[in-house]
């Protein structure tokens, strides 16, 4: 199940239940914005794969450490 949306995703990043984070970064300045992880959420993360494109973007796949 793909979860997206900053207050879903939120929520189950702070409820345990994201076992995957798949990011993708864009060389782009836009702001503020809300914050990538919440407050509370778990974040030891094992990066498992990386993949950078010609445009500068960069996507990063990583899996939840139990």
């Amino acid at each position: 199940m793909a979860v997206a949306g900053p207050e879903l995703a939120a929520q189950a990043m702070t409820a345990g239940l994201v076992d995957e984070y798949h990011v993708i970064f864009a060389p782009l300045r836009v702001g503020g914005g809300r914050r990538f992880f919440p407050s509370g959420a778990r974040s030891d993360l094992r990066l498992v794969d990386e993949r950078s494109f010609d445009d500068g973007f960069v996507a990063l796949r990583y899996v939840a450490r139990r």
